[in-house]
């Protein structure tokens, strides 16, 4: 058998990083780990290829080289995913589609030939099965949550490593909390399921042999969702690990704001080499919390909570949502006045949205609130897929009131040095060494940020603020600079659409 493997194309959004990867010339944030991983469960006799069109173009020739065209999907590449089916069945080759998108929506795409749902490691196996015997079913889907024991290390000669910024392992799937807006838990259960500790250090030494140097990213949904075993047996063997090989990689990851109350946790994540956590923040109004379920960011100081995380070496990027049923228009100023204070420099808000699955969909369903229009997956489109309690042209205008002022540059620069007065970084030897692009990156940002850009004369004070208080963490606000650039990129041309739609 022939497999093609095809990741669709990300639509511009925070998460794309389009315009800052431009800066280090690489064309893409993150790999297409889940079809990596799928490409591993795959008969090893086949022969396999993978194109991400994210970093390449898909052609008629490679969908006709091969038997089967395999597709994995987000929400947000949902248009890309319909043309690349519509795509293969014009071209008289079989499709066979996985992950969330396909997984919590599968009747919306009436060109994919088989689907094959929920997690690789069951429904794969008996798609692979029928196959063997010379039949299949459309759907294969599955109720039964897969120990990840046998799940395999991606398969990561399919891609070029150069292509992306980041790498990307997984450590758990689950999370015990149940926030009514996620769809996480009912994708991947309330149970934590992890792999063991040896294997992620198998994960780790197949990035090292193929010369990784640099980011990873362990993409759980929450990475302490299971503290005990994080504590007493991955962690020290990362920290082993990483010690023996000079820190080769920094990690990134997302969790719970629980995390600032496990000060021997915090030690041991700083200790193993992370950087970065993005933690759903949501919003600072404690009714909306109530509402939405998330009692884990209940009856604390979050902005204590986020501080606590920075003192240990970690940058905490923030999800924040408006549209809450509880929302008042005050909601508007009180995420600016937290997001400020905060020093949460890449504070990611958006307009909240029901995904299918969900129970926030189902409470909606049954309140006859829901809209035709399917979740676009973007936090930056002004799309809803529902009636909200607050007029939506007030509710947008305050989003955009939010957005328009956290990235203006002298608040975005303002809440970088709040974030450099807390943030304090291990120090250690890493050899991710010197990278050519590194300098390139810089001259680039001098350019467009110190002399093109309207925001320059806030861009140079900032520098001169950081060069003359915390100079050492130069290398970082020049990162976080680009990353303001790309923010205001992506909104400018979000409004762009808005009115053009508006107008048409």
């Amino acid at each position: 058998m022939k497999i093609l493997l095809v990741y669709p194309e990300h639509p511009e959004s925070f998460w794309s990083f389009k315009y800052a990867l431009k800066f280090i010339g690489k064309k893409s944030a993150y790999p297409p780990l889940g079809l990596l991983t799928v490409a591993s469960m795959l008969p090893q006799k086949w022969e396999k290829r993978l194109v991400d069109m994210n970093t390449r173009k898909l052609r008629d020739r490679d969908i006709l080289w091969a038997d089967y065209v395999f597709i994995s999907a987000m929400a947000l590449q949902r248009e890309s995913a319909k043309d690349i089916a519509r795509r293969c069945r014009g071209l008289g080759v079989k499709t066979a589609a996985g992950g969330p998108l396909f997984t919590m929506d599968y009747d919306d795409f009436e060109d994919v030939d088989i689907f094959i749902l929920d997690e690789a490691e069951i429904t794969l196996k008996k798609f692979l099965q029928d196959l063997s015997e010379g039949k299949t079913e459309r759907v294969y889907t599955t109720d039964e949550k897969p120990c990840l024991a046998n799940t395999p290390v991606p398969l990561w000669d399919l891609i070029k490593m150069k292509d992306y910024a980041v790498m990307s392992i997984q450590y758990s799937r689950g999370c015990p909390f149940d926030c009514e807006f996620c769809d996480i838990t009912n994708l991947y259960g309330r149970k934590m399921r992890l792999k063991s500790p040896s294997q992620m250090i198998q994960e780790l030494e197949a990035l090292y042999s193929r010369g990784w140097r640099g980011g990873v990213f362990i993409v759980d949904d929450n990475f302490i969702g299971n503290k005990k075993v994080l504590k007493d047996e991955l962690l020290p063997q990362i920290i082993q690990w990483m010690e023996k090989h000079k820190y080769p990689f920094s990690f990134i990851t997302e969790a719970s704001i629980n995390l600032a109350d496990d000060e021997v946790l915090l030690e041991l994540m700083q200790k193993a080499g992370f950087v970065h956590v993005f933690v759903g923040i949501e919003t600072p109004d404690e009714e909306s919390l109530k509402e939405c379920n998330k009692f884990a960011n209940l009856r604390r100081n979050m902005i204590d909570s986020v501080r606590i995380i920075q003192n240990y070496g970690m940058q905490v990027s923030g999800g924040f949502i408006v549209g809450f049923d509880n929302d008042t228009p005050s909601i508007f100023q009180r995420q600016i006045k937290f997001i400020q204070q905060s020093g949460i420099v890449t504070a990611m808000v958006g307009l909240l949205n029901a995904p299918k699955g969900t129970r926030l969909y189902e409470r909606l369903k049954k309140e006859n609130r829901l809209l035709p229009n399917p979740f676009s997956g973007s936090n930056t489109d002004y799309t809803m897929n529902f009636h909200p309690k607050m007029d939506y042209k007030k509710l947008v205008d305050g989003y955009k009131e939010i957005v328009s002022t956290i990235y203006s540059p002298s608040h975005y620069y303002s809440r970088m040095l709040q974030f450099f007065k807390e943030y304090k970084p291990a120090q250690r030897v890493n050899i991710s060494g010197f990278r050519f692009y590194y300098l390139k990156a810089l001259f680039k940002a001098m350019f467009y940020l110190g002399i093109v850009e309207k925001g320059r004369r806030h861009y140079w004070g900032m520098l001169g603020k950081i060069l003359t208080r915390h100079p050492r963490f130069l290398p970082e606000a020049i990162t976080f600079a680009v990353y303001g650039h790309h923010f205001r990129k992506i909104f400018s041309e979000a409004r762009k659409k808005t009115t053009l739609q508006t107008d048409q």
